[in-house]
Protein backbone atom coordinates (compact mmCIF):
# COMPACT_ATOMS: atom_id res chain seq x y z
CA UNK A 1 0.00 0.00 0.00
CA UNK A 2 1.58 3.41 -1.28
CA UNK A 3 2.03 5.39 1.59
CA UNK A 4 3.34 9.45 1.52
CA UNK A 5 3.96 11.86 4.06
CA UNK A 6 3.46 15.66 3.54
CA UNK A 7 4.19 18.37 5.33
CA UNK A 8 4.08 22.41 4.77
CA UNK A 9 3.28 25.76 6.12
CA UNK A 10 -0.44 26.27 5.52
CA UNK A 11 -1.20 29.95 5.00
CA UNK A 12 -4.75 29.47 6.63
CA UNK A 13 -3.51 28.26 10.07
CA UNK A 14 -0.21 29.93 9.78
CA UNK A 15 1.16 26.82 11.40
CA UNK A 16 2.78 23.62 9.74
CA UNK A 17 0.38 20.81 8.54
CA UNK A 18 1.60 17.07 8.27
CA UNK A 19 -0.83 14.74 5.99
CA UNK A 20 -0.83 10.95 5.10
CA UNK A 21 -1.78 9.92 1.85
CA UNK A 22 -2.35 6.40 1.14
CA UNK A 23 -2.95 4.74 -2.26
CA UNK A 24 -1.82 5.48 -5.65
CA UNK A 25 -5.40 6.27 -6.86
CA UNK A 26 -9.12 6.29 -6.89
CA UNK A 27 -11.53 8.22 -5.14
CA UNK A 28 -10.50 10.95 -2.32
CA UNK A 29 -11.32 9.90 0.82
CA UNK A 30 -10.45 12.64 3.33
CA UNK A 31 -10.20 10.60 6.74
CA UNK A 32 -10.29 12.93 9.89
CA UNK A 33 -8.47 11.87 13.42
CA UNK A 34 -10.24 11.66 16.68
CA UNK A 35 -10.30 14.26 19.61
CA UNK A 36 -6.89 15.05 19.62
CA UNK A 37 -5.55 12.83 17.17
CA UNK A 38 -2.75 13.58 14.47
CA UNK A 39 -2.48 12.70 11.12
CA UNK A 40 -1.00 9.18 12.16
CA UNK A 41 -3.69 8.23 14.45
CA UNK A 42 -6.00 6.43 11.73
CA UNK A 43 -2.86 5.19 10.73
CA UNK A 44 -1.62 3.84 14.08
CA UNK A 45 -4.96 2.34 15.10
CA UNK A 46 -4.94 0.36 12.16
CA UNK A 47 -8.38 2.18 10.65
CA UNK A 48 -6.25 2.77 7.28
CA UNK A 49 -5.06 -1.10 7.25
CA UNK A 50 -8.99 -1.63 7.40
CA UNK A 51 -9.26 -0.21 3.99
CA UNK A 52 -6.09 -1.79 2.52
CA UNK A 53 -8.60 -3.44 -0.17
CA UNK A 54 -9.65 -0.84 -1.27
CA UNK A 55 -6.83 1.36 -1.39
CA UNK A 56 -4.12 -1.26 -3.04
CA UNK A 57 -6.72 -1.80 -5.97
CA UNK A 58 -6.73 1.85 -7.05
CA UNK A 59 -10.36 2.44 -6.22
CA UNK A 60 -9.67 4.69 -3.26
CA UNK A 61 -6.73 6.96 -1.74
CA UNK A 62 -6.93 8.35 2.11
CA UNK A 63 -5.57 11.62 3.15
CA UNK A 64 -5.17 11.81 6.73
CA UNK A 65 -4.52 15.46 7.82
CA UNK A 66 -3.56 16.57 11.18
CA UNK A 67 -6.10 17.71 13.54
CA UNK A 68 -5.74 21.17 15.45
CA UNK A 69 -8.62 20.87 17.69
CA UNK A 70 -6.19 21.25 21.09
CA UNK A 71 -6.47 25.40 18.99
CA UNK A 72 -9.72 25.42 18.93
CA UNK A 73 -13.00 23.28 21.00
CA UNK A 74 -10.19 21.63 23.57
CA UNK A 75 -8.08 25.15 24.19
CA UNK A 76 -9.62 26.13 27.49
CA UNK A 77 -6.75 28.86 28.06
CA UNK A 78 -8.63 30.59 24.80
CA UNK A 79 -12.14 32.65 24.65
CA UNK A 80 -14.62 30.60 23.69
CA UNK A 81 -15.31 32.53 20.30
CA UNK A 82 -11.49 32.23 19.47
CA UNK A 83 -11.95 28.19 19.79
CA UNK A 84 -14.86 28.57 17.44
CA UNK A 85 -13.21 31.19 14.96
CA UNK A 86 -9.77 28.53 15.22
CA UNK A 87 -12.00 25.62 13.99
CA UNK A 88 -13.34 28.30 11.54
CA UNK A 89 -9.98 28.45 9.99
CA UNK A 90 -9.37 24.68 9.82
CA UNK A 91 -12.75 24.20 7.90
CA UNK A 92 -11.45 26.88 5.52
CA UNK A 93 -7.86 25.02 5.58
CA UNK A 94 -9.54 21.76 4.97
CA UNK A 95 -11.37 23.68 1.56
CA UNK A 96 -9.16 25.55 0.01
CA UNK A 97 -5.74 23.76 1.11
CA UNK A 98 -7.23 19.83 0.64
CA UNK A 99 -10.49 19.41 -1.08
CA UNK A 100 -9.88 22.31 -3.74
CA UNK A 101 -6.44 21.33 -5.14
CA UNK A 102 -7.50 17.45 -4.35
CA UNK A 103 -10.46 18.38 -7.08
CA UNK A 104 -8.22 20.11 -9.36
CA UNK A 105 -6.12 17.53 -9.43
CA UNK A 106 -7.96 14.52 -10.22
CA UNK A 107 -10.95 16.56 -12.12
CA UNK A 108 -13.54 15.87 -9.81
CA UNK A 109 -16.42 18.32 -8.00
CA UNK A 110 -16.28 16.46 -4.92
CA UNK A 111 -14.82 13.95 -2.52
CA UNK A 112 -15.74 11.88 0.20
CA UNK A 113 -15.29 12.66 4.03
CA UNK A 114 -15.09 10.12 6.91
CA UNK A 115 -14.04 10.28 10.69
CA UNK A 116 -14.68 8.20 13.81
CA UNK A 117 -15.62 9.95 17.19
CA UNK A 118 -14.69 13.81 16.88
CA UNK A 119 -13.81 12.70 13.23
CA UNK A 120 -17.25 12.13 12.84
CA UNK A 121 -18.07 15.08 14.12
CA UNK A 122 -15.69 16.76 11.49
CA UNK A 123 -16.90 14.81 8.38
CA UNK A 124 -20.02 16.00 8.90
CA UNK A 125 -19.49 19.34 10.03
CA UNK A 126 -17.81 19.73 6.73
CA UNK A 127 -20.38 17.64 4.27
CA UNK A 128 -23.56 19.65 5.68
CA UNK A 129 -21.52 22.80 5.94
CA UNK A 130 -20.27 22.17 1.98
CA UNK A 131 -22.53 19.81 0.28
CA UNK A 132 -21.49 20.88 -3.33
CA UNK A 133 -17.80 19.53 -2.57
CA UNK A 134 -19.08 16.24 -0.74
CA UNK A 135 -20.34 13.09 -2.39
CA UNK A 136 -20.24 10.73 0.48
CA UNK A 137 -20.41 11.11 4.41
CA UNK A 138 -19.56 8.16 6.39
CA UNK A 139 -19.64 9.36 10.78
CA UNK A 140 -18.82 6.19 12.76
CA UNK A 141 -19.68 6.78 16.38
CA UNK A 142 -19.73 11.07 15.94
CA UNK A 143 -20.81 13.58 18.04
CA UNK A 144 -22.95 16.49 16.49
CA UNK A 145 -22.96 19.25 19.07
CA UNK A 146 -20.17 21.71 19.76
CA UNK A 147 -22.00 23.56 22.26
CA UNK A 148 -20.69 21.72 25.10
CA UNK A 149 -16.71 23.43 24.09
CA UNK A 150 -17.76 26.82 24.47
CA UNK A 151 -18.58 27.80 27.94
CA UNK A 152 -22.18 29.30 27.29
CA UNK A 153 -20.89 31.76 24.51
CA UNK A 154 -22.81 31.39 21.50
CA UNK A 155 -21.77 33.72 17.92
CA UNK A 156 -22.07 32.87 14.60
CA UNK A 157 -18.78 30.98 14.06
CA UNK A 158 -20.67 28.16 16.99
CA UNK A 159 -23.64 28.06 14.77
CA UNK A 160 -22.19 27.77 11.95
CA UNK A 161 -19.66 24.87 12.56
CA UNK A 162 -22.64 23.06 15.11
CA UNK A 163 -24.42 21.07 12.32
CA UNK A 164 -27.63 20.46 14.84
CA UNK A 165 -28.34 23.59 14.64
CA UNK A 166 -27.81 25.01 11.58
CA UNK A 167 -28.56 21.67 9.39
CA UNK A 168 -32.73 22.10 10.24
CA UNK A 169 -32.38 25.40 8.44
CA UNK A 170 -30.12 24.38 5.55
CA UNK A 171 -31.54 23.58 2.08
CA UNK A 172 -28.81 23.31 0.17
CA UNK A 173 -29.95 20.87 -2.69
CA UNK A 174 -26.43 18.84 -2.66
CA UNK A 175 -27.82 17.40 0.80
CA UNK A 176 -30.13 15.65 -0.71
CA UNK A 177 -27.26 14.14 -3.36
CA UNK A 178 -25.41 12.74 -0.81
CA UNK A 179 -24.61 9.81 0.07
CA UNK A 180 -25.12 9.80 4.09
CA UNK A 181 -24.01 6.81 6.93
CA UNK A 182 -24.73 7.08 10.42
CA UNK A 183 -22.85 4.16 11.89
CA UNK A 184 -22.86 4.24 15.65
CA UNK A 185 -22.71 0.93 18.55
CA UNK A 186 -25.82 -0.09 20.53
CA UNK A 187 -23.56 0.87 23.51
CA UNK A 188 -21.90 3.69 22.32
CA UNK A 189 -21.66 7.02 24.27
CA UNK A 190 -22.71 8.62 21.49
CA UNK A 191 -25.67 6.65 20.64
CA UNK A 192 -28.03 9.54 21.66
CA UNK A 193 -25.94 12.08 19.68
CA UNK A 194 -27.27 10.19 16.88
CA UNK A 195 -30.26 9.71 17.57
CA UNK A 196 -30.83 13.09 17.10
CA UNK A 197 -29.26 14.19 13.92
CA UNK A 198 -31.23 10.61 12.22
CA UNK A 199 -34.12 12.62 13.20
CA UNK A 200 -33.20 16.06 11.80
CA UNK A 201 -32.32 14.15 8.74
CA UNK A 202 -35.46 12.36 8.41
CA UNK A 203 -37.54 15.65 9.05
CA UNK A 204 -35.73 17.11 6.06
CA UNK A 205 -36.24 13.51 3.69
CA UNK A 206 -32.44 13.54 3.25
CA UNK A 207 -32.00 9.99 2.23
CA UNK A 208 -29.34 8.45 4.78
CA UNK A 209 -28.07 4.95 6.58
CA UNK A 210 -28.92 4.72 9.92
CA UNK A 211 -26.59 1.87 11.05
CA UNK A 212 -26.69 0.67 14.79
CA UNK A 213 -24.09 -1.87 15.56
CA UNK A 214 -25.73 -4.81 18.47
CA UNK A 215 -23.18 -5.42 21.37
CA UNK A 216 -20.80 -2.53 19.64
CA UNK A 217 -18.89 0.17 22.04
CA UNK A 218 -17.27 3.30 21.02
CA UNK A 219 -13.96 2.24 20.42
CA UNK A 220 -11.41 1.29 17.25
CA UNK A 221 -12.64 -2.31 16.62
CA UNK A 222 -15.87 -1.22 15.75
CA UNK A 223 -14.76 1.88 13.61
CA UNK A 224 -12.78 -0.95 11.70
CA UNK A 225 -15.68 -2.61 11.11
CA UNK A 226 -17.64 -0.11 10.00
CA UNK A 227 -15.05 1.85 7.41
CA UNK A 228 -14.52 -0.89 4.92
CA UNK A 229 -18.22 -1.30 4.58
CA UNK A 230 -18.90 1.64 3.60
CA UNK A 231 -16.04 2.10 1.66
CA UNK A 232 -17.71 -0.61 -0.15
CA UNK A 233 -21.02 1.84 -1.14
CA UNK A 234 -17.84 4.12 -2.73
Amino acid sequence: MKEQHHKWYSPTLSKDIEMLVFGHSGYPVILFPTTMGKHNECKDMKLVESARWFVEQGKIQIYCPDGINELSWYNKNIHPSQRAKNHEWYDQFILNELVNPICNEKGLHKVAVAGPSFGGYQASNFAFKHPEKVSHMFSMSGAFDIKSFVDGHYDDNVFFNNPIDYLPGNNHPDLWKMKIILGVGEWDICLEANEKMAKILRDKNIPFWYDVRKWAKHDWPLWRDMFPEYLSKL
